[in-house]
């Protein structure tokens, strides 16, 4: 189950589809074995960049078991939904085909502080025993979570063991939390998301790893083995290797294109498809990423 102490990096998955939009099952696996094999110490399935909102309820659950049965891992599942009956329906599929715990993201909906804190209260009670991870994304969903909304949160909710930290700029936020946990507020684990594009300074801050997807799942991994081995100039150097793709992954818009396209390039899934609707890339923009690749590579090797 998951808990607190959760550290390391929990890639987010993509959801593979076959060239006509139908789930692509076969890859769900290869893609489970890439991430495994490129140092993913956890998984995040169905979550904003998952294309959840475009899959069925069966689908959903067919993927979380695919995913589940594949890796000893932790799985996390992305249950946000409009509503807490599908949002409960799903969580408990999810724990029951062995997911480690869930995460919620608040609906576009809430603008005060006391809307939010009522909202995770309900999340709370109609999760139950099931740990969950509070998503901070406003950029995506225009909620703005302030700080001391997040420590009431985590006072009153023991369930609530995960901040996914995607707040931009927010590594003010991570200085703030870590601070009042070391003055006695209750600590969870911190992972960090938009694409690793501040993960050093992530690191820096408190953060207890990266939980967000990259063509490059690696670099997170190597960065956040460097720095807890205590060798910041390494992770820095790693990450440098790597900053010109994660900048070109991150336009929006068509960010999980690109990044469906390195992994299909990459052999991780069979087809770069993102299920309608949904952007294609055009051909200037796959050279463009290609270079990058090959530049990447070669700075890599020079770094050895």
């Amino acid at each position: 189950m998951l808990d607190e102490t959760a550290k390391g990096v929990f890639t987010i998955a993509v959801t593979p589809f076959l060239p006509d939009g139908a789930l692509d099952l076969d890859s769900v696996d290869r893609m489970t074995d890439f991430y495994m094999e490129q140092g993913a110490t956890g998984l995040t399935i169905l979550g904003m960049m998952g294309e959840a909102q475009k899959l069925s309820t069966a689908e959903s659950v067919e993927v979380i078991s695919r995913v589940t049965a594949r890796t000893d891992v932790p799985v996390v599942v992305g249950v946000s939904a409009p509503g807490f009956a599908p949002m409960k329906a799903l969580a408990l599929e999810a724990m029951e085909a062995g997911a480690a715990g869930v995460m919620v993201a608040p609906p576009g909906s809430l603008r005060t502080d006391d809307q939010i804190i009522g909202y995770y209260h309900n999340v709370a009670e109609v999760l139950g025993d099931i740990p969950w991870v509070l998503q901070d994304f406003p950029l995506v969903t225009n909620v703005q979570i302030p700080t001391k909304v997040i420590l009431k949160i985590v006072e009153d909710c023991p369930s609530c063991v995960m901040l996914k930290h995607e707040d931009w700029p927010g590594l003010d936020k991570i200085s703030a939390l870590r601070a009042a946990s070391d003055a006695g507020s209750r600590r969870i684990s911190i992972l960090c998301g938009n694409g690793g594009l501040f993960l050093t300074e992530e690191m820096l801050r408190g953060a207890d790893g990266a939980m967000t997807g990259f063509g490059y799942p690696e670099m997170m991994a190597a960065v956040v083995a460097a720095y807890t081995a205590g060798d910041m100039g390494r992770a820095q150097d790693i990450f440098d290797c790597y900053l010109p793709m994660v900048r070109y992954e991150s336009q929006p818009g068509i960010g999980l294109a690109i990044r469906k396209y390195t992994l299909a390039k990459r052999g991780a899934i069979a087809h770069p498809t993102l299920r309608k609707p949904g952007p294609g890339l055009s051909a200037a923009t796959m050279a463009e990423v290609d270079a990058l690749a090959t530049r990447q590579a070669a700075r890599l090797a020079a770094l050895g």
